[in-house]
């Protein structure tokens, strides 16, 4: 009830009447029965607006911490999460990985969407990032189809690292539905896994239209940072020429 409630009377009117979001290929989206949307990743407010543009819930998996937080402020976290279609990741595996793998298939077995960022993490420049197997994995061991999806613009109204954005109208963008049935059993070949991840992530590029970079995303963001510190040297080296850069040790 209380995700009706955030969508069609207290969060969703908002962001519709500010925002004035634009769907697109809607009619992809089974009207029920299980299906796995798989979106870019390029803000926080990636899973507000994607859910809005479709007449069905869609759940995600999110940090046990978001519902087990102690006091008031865990309860109302647990609520507005729990409301915002967000699920606790299964931590009776034996990782973080397993435990939301088995949570996603808790919620397909029931006939429900699930929403999932294939990159891992949110985009830290804009650009599309190499899609990790667990989509595909998901995908081969429930049977259900995969729906494309591109969120633009989230990054503008939301973007990473900042309190308050700017003006833009969003986008989302659904493409037709992915059947891999031709791989059933093979869901531990390695090679199929990324076969399967990579059809997907060319799926999203081309709804996103969003640069692809053959890297996974954590990695490109630990580069990045690396490279802005060694610019930073840099900068109080040229600053005072009488400070050494530091040296690697050899």
């Amino acid at each position: 009830m209380l995700y009706w409630f955030l969508k069609s009377v207290a969060l969703g009117p908002v962001l519709r009447l500010v925002f004035r979001p634009k769907a697109y290929g809607v009619e992809h989206v089974p009207a029920e029965g299980a299906a796995i949307l798989a979106s870019n990743h390029l803000s926080y407010a990636d899973w507000l607006f994607m859910p809005q543009a479709l007449s069905r819930r869609v759940t995600f998996v999110a940090k046990a911490e978001y519902f087990t937080t102690p006091g008031i402020k865990g309860w109302f976290q647990k609520k507005f999460f729990s409301g915002a279609g967000q699920v606790p990741i299964d931590r009776s595996g034996a990782n973080a990985a397993e435990g939301a793998m088995k949570s996603a298939k808790k919620i397909l077995a029931q006939g429900n969407l699930f929403g999932i960022y294939p990159e891992g993490t949110r985009s830290h420049d804009g650009r599309l990032y190499r899609g990790k197997t667990g989509v595909a994995r998901l995908a081969l061991e429930t049977g259900a189809p995969v729906i494309p999806c591109a969120v633009v613009g989230t990054d503008v109204v939301a973007p990473t690292g900042k309190i308050y954005g700017s003006w833009t109208r969003p986008v989302v963008r659904f493409g037709k539905p992915l059947d891999f049935s031709r791989y059933e059993g093979m869901e531990n070949d390695r090679y199929i896994l990324r076969s399967i991840t990579d059809e997907i992530m060319y799926e999203i590029m081309r709804l996103s239209g969003q640069e692809y970079v053959d890297m996974y995303a954590t990695k490109a963001k630990k580069l990045a940072q690396e490279k802005a510190k060694e610019l930073d040297r840099a900068k109080q080296a040229a600053a005072d020429p009488g400070t050494e850069p530091e040296q690697k040790a050899s």
